[in-house]
């Protein structure tokens, strides 16, 4: 009997990131729960049933919500099996000074770009252990990477993601799970789109590639680490950023 087709779990699905990552697990294959919420992810669907390759099951979650997360898991375990790669993908950003933060703008933040990532790791840990294998890649950015003003609770959100993929990949390594994470530069989604045509010239000319970056080259990036090539790979930070930091 031929094994089955990988089970993959992304969150955020509905985004740029996020929903380019389905595309490009599809294609190759593997089957994918993409997660949702408060989206129109109907609009999605047929590409993704066009890409080819494996087939695609689209699951809404507050990932706010712990019985949520564990019920996501749970569901991307009935479509296709125990979950073998876990893209954790959603997130949210936030911009200002940050004395003008309240303290409800920060915990919201957190609860969705670092929390979220903690509660969905921990639903999948156990079966992947059970399994000897395994892998959990999370989405961080180049701001958890050097830091950013007026987006400080943003890098200290998507920094916590920097850390915990390096302590999972020491404590989840004996168990044969691979832990690595991916701190795009700036990416052309609707997450930048509200900067105006002088903030983007002024990220392609400090780019030395003179390009923003594409939600498939995030996708590339992630299909690598979860692919047998990275097989000897843990616990470290990939970073496409066209130059941007170097």
């Amino acid at each position: 009997m031929s094994e089955r087709p990988r089970s993959v779990l992304v969150t955020g699905a509905s985004g740029g990131i996020g929903a380019a990552l389905v595309t490009a697990f599809l294609r190759q294959g593997d089957n994918v729960t993409a997660h949702y919420w408060r989206a129109d992810i109907e609009a999605l669907l047929p590409a993704w049933r066009a890409a080819g390759g494996g087939r695609v099951a689209a699951l809404a979650a507050d990932l706010t919500r712990p019985e949520e997360v564990a019920a996501l898991a749970a569901g991307a375990e009935a479509a296709f099996g125990e979950v073998d790669v876990l893209v954790s993908s959603a997130g949210a950003a936030w911009q200002g000074l940050l004395t003008e933060m309240t303290a409800a703008e920060w915990d919201h933040l957190f609860a969705l770009n670092t929390r979220a990532a903690f509660l969905a790791s921990q639903a999948v840990i156990p079966a992947m252990t059970r399994s000897g294998q395994g892998q959990i890649i999370y989405i961080s950015s180049v701001w958890g990477l050097t830091g950013a003003s007026c987006e400080a609770a943003y890098a200290a959100s998507k920094g916590a993601l920097i850390a915990l993929t390096k302590s999972l990949a020491k404590e989840l390594g004996p168990a044969g799970i691979r832990v690595n994470c991916v701190a795009p530069g700036v990416i052309d989604t609707k997450m930048n789109s509200g900067l105006d045509e002088a903030a983007r010239a002024a990220l392609r000319e400090a780019t030395p590639l003179g390009v923003l970056g594409r939600p498939e080259d995030v996708a590339a990036a992630v299909i690598f680490l979860a692919s047998p090539a990275a097989a000897f790979i843990t616990g470290q930070i990939l970073s496409p950023n066209g130059g941007f930091v170097i």
